[in-house]
């Protein structure tokens, strides 16, 4: 749990799986952006916030990128380690929604997101995906999941576990292993 996250009375929920290739990573990507699809079909007018939790070269920007691009973006998704911010609208049947990424890796001082106006989008329809929010230090709201990345031998090795903090974050981690198990895929695990 970041400094950022407060402890809830919902059950906590986590899923590990370990990619031996970026092809792994992508693949955890898009269960979890078709969660979040599903999320969204159902409850248009919801709010995610993800953090992405790793050192430098772990593969959060990978994991982001095959995120957004596994919700349907189809142009491409930049690093926003300049920008702070880079805002994707997205569509879900009927409805839009946006996903801002976020990088704060560059942050100076853990106010500097506030400052810069992003507060608002934390309760806009969509979710935020939040890099390093460490560097925020106390400031963001609560996560609903925390995306855990710990780098391999290789460049596209990585240990990955996400952890759900709320009962939307848990919703969304048991569909991803449902999904998973529907498909044989790579097995994961779930504890309630």
């Amino acid at each position: 749990m970041t400094e950022n996250q407060t402890p809830q009375a919902s059950p906590k929920a986590s899923l590990q799986q370990y990619c031996r290739q970026e092809a792994e990573t992508a693949s955890l990507a898009q269960y979890l952006a078709a969660s979040i699809q599903e999320n969204m079909e159902h409850s248009p007018q919801s709010h995610l916030n993800i953090s992405l939790v790793g050192d430098l070269g772990a593969g959060k920007t990978t994991f982001a990128r095959h995120l957004i691009q596994g919700l349907g973006y189809k142009g491409k998704v930049k690093s926003p380690t300049y920008t702070l911010c880079e805002p994707y609208e997205l569509h879900s049947n009927q409805h839009a929604f946006i996903a801002h990424h976020f990088d704060l890796y560059r942050m100076r001082d853990p106010l500097e997101w506030q400052e810069a106006g992003f507060v608002e989008y934390f309760d806009v329809p969509g979710f935020c995906l939040i890099e390093w929010p460490e560097k925020a230090k106390g400031t963001l709201p609560a996560f609903d999941i925390q995306i855990s990345l710990v780098g391999g031998a290789d460049e596209n090795e990585r240990a990955i576990e996400l952890n759900a903090f709320s009962v939307q974050g848990k919703k969304i981690l048991e569909r991803i292993q449902k999904t998973q198990a529907t498909h044989g895929t790579q097995a994961t695990q779930v504890n309630s």
